[in-house]
This record gives C-alpha cells, structure tokens and sequence, in this order.
C-alpha cells in the first residue's frame, strides 16, 4: 500500500473529524481510503483548496 504524508495540517471530515498533524503518515492505522479521497487529497480539489498530503517514497519515511 502506498503511503503519504501530511503537509498541511486538515481535519478529515470523512474520518470521523480525525486531525492530521503535518508530518503524520496518511492513512492512519486502520484506515483504508477510497482511492478518490486519496487524489482528493494529493490535489487542491478539496475544502481547502490546496494539496494537503503526499506520496512518501520507499525509504523516505
């Protein structure tokens, strides 16, 4: 699975109002987002209008 990383903190309104911190790893655990979410997030088509995660390169963790 992919990961991310969040680089603009966001409230997740559809992960029962979870706060992602900058730095935190996307998804929490346990979690599994629609793929739609996903480059909801990686874009800046979202309430906030800018990007709020990305990808995390193997070894850039």
């Amino acid at each position: 699975m992919t990961k991310y990383k969040v680089i603009r903190k966001f409230k997740d309104l559809q992960d029962g109002n979870h706060i992602y911190n900058i730095g935190d790893t996307y998804p929490r655990k346990g979690k599994r987002p629609k793929k739609e979410r996903i480059e909801e997030l990686l874009s800046s088509n979202n309430k906030v209008g800018k990007p709020l995660i990305v990808e995390v390169e193997e070894g850039d963790e």
